[in-house]
């Protein structure tokens, strides 16, 4: 909750005229308890995991031929029904098992230093602080993924998510609940590391979730603005992780390359993005 009583004492205290978003924070913010702010994380998860996935989807169902080009598993097709269960499961897991942990983890947010007040932080602090969430939560990631595919945690826990060979936006979040609790540590690491304002928290919450709905998609579209970001992963990369299952010893980052590179769990992708290359070469030089 903002401690100021009007916008003239907000301005006075910071020696400037408010800024036309901070003006906006005022009027929304300012009655409002801080716990209440933190809880706007569960709405906004529920409405993006809701919209995102939606266009494609709706391409994975009626399949136009303009992009069925860019479908990277094209001899699988998930029926409405399948799609409308799995959006259903990752809604009841969102509101009982994310949404109590994340109201239950308010404290942790109010101990780490994750404001509420004036001023906003410029776009260059967002960007910046934006840098280190991804950076951070896609090493750690990294590691827990590679434990769930050990035998105990895949068994018990991974193969949920592995439950779709062929991948879809909705699919992003589907898992076992335990695993969705787990990966949420990776993700609350970087805000506990470099604390940032609230309005940057909602927008990491919400650009982690798009991109892994991007990454579950099952399609990869040339002009993917994402595919100009240095060492991402993209569709592609881990649909392959998908297709292999349970026995995937690749591809195991969330959004980045990097750490797949460095520890050597992506020589059967790259085996397999050269194989596939040489045959599209000899069959090339045939016709």
């Amino acid at each position: 909750m903002l401690p100021f009583q009007s916008m003239g004492e907000a301005e006075a205290a910071l020696g400037r005229n408010l800024s036309a978003a901070e003006v906006m924070w005022f009027q929304y913010s300012a009655g409002m308890h801080d716990f209440w702010l933190y809880a706007h994380n569960i709405a906004f998860l529920i409405l993006i995991y809701s919209l995102a996935p939606l266009p494609v989807a709706l391409v994975e169902l009626f399949r136009p031929k303009t992009i069925h080009k860019y479908k990277l598993q094209p001899k699988v097709h998930h029926p409405a029904s399948t799609v409308l269960q799995c959006y259903k499961n990752v809604v009841h897991t969102f509101i009982f098992a994310v949404g109590p942990l994340q109201l239950f983890s308010y404290p942790i947010i109010e101990w780490v230093g994750i404001r509420t007040g004036l001023p906003l932080p410029t776009g260059w602090e967002v960007a910046a602080q934006l840098v280190v969430y991804f950076v951070v939560e896609d090493y750690f990631n990294y590691w827990i993924h590679r434990w769930l595919h050990g035998e105990w945690g895949y068994e018990n826990i991974h193969r949920v998510h592995h439950e779709f060979t062929a991948p879809i936006g909705f699919a992003a979040p589907y898992a076992h609940w335990a695993e969705v609790l787990i990966l949420g540590f990776p993700a609350f690491l970087g805000p506990a590391i470099v604390p940032g304002h609230i309005v940057t928290f909602w927008l990491w919450m919400v650009l982690r979730h798009v991109e892994a709905i991007e990454t579950h998609c099952g399609y990869d579209f040339s002009q993917t603005p994402t595919k100009y970001i240095p060492f991402y992963g993209g569709a592609e990369y881990h649909d392959y992780h998908h297709y292999v299952g349970g026995k995937s010893h690749s591809n195991f980052a969330s959004v980045f390359t990097y750490c797949d590179y460095i520890y050597g769990t992506d020589k059967g992708y790259r085996y397999q993005k050269e194989h596939l290359a040489k045959l599209r070469e000899k069959w090339k030089q045939m016709t």
